[in-house]
């Protein structure tokens, strides 16, 4: 497991913990290549990383965030997407394929 800076400075995909402030309200979306329903929003990482977290909510719970909030978030980040960096895989992965991620918001982990 990475830090969110390590995980940039390897500027691949990894898997990374790091605490965080929501900068942004939650938006929802269809994934093109899922099929599903997924919620996004903004954080500043506590290290300053400014990036979004992307939530697959056909597997997890939605995260009733708000700007100003809390939360430790634990996925994969794509150091460069085409928005900028993103964590994505911030649920458990049904298949048992991928490391399985989460989103701690005031105390309940959403996962």
């Amino acid at each position: 497991m990475n830090s969110l800076r390590a995980g940039l400075a390897l500027d691949v995909p990894s898997e990374v913990r790091f605490g965080a402030t929501v900068t942004g309200a939650p938006h929802f979306f269809y994934g093109t290549r899922t099929h599903a329903m997924h919620e996004a929003f903004g954080v500043r990482s506590d290290d300053g990383v400014a990036l979004q977290v992307v939530d697959n909510v056909a597997l997890a719970p939605r995260v009733p965030v708000a700007p100003g909030d809390r939360v430790v978030v634990q996925g994969e980040l794509v150091p460069s997407g085409s928005r900028g960096p993103l964590v994505h895989w911030t649920h458990h992965d049904p298949r048992g394929r991928h490391a399985d991620g989460f989103i701690d918001w005031n105390g309940r982990v959403y996962a």
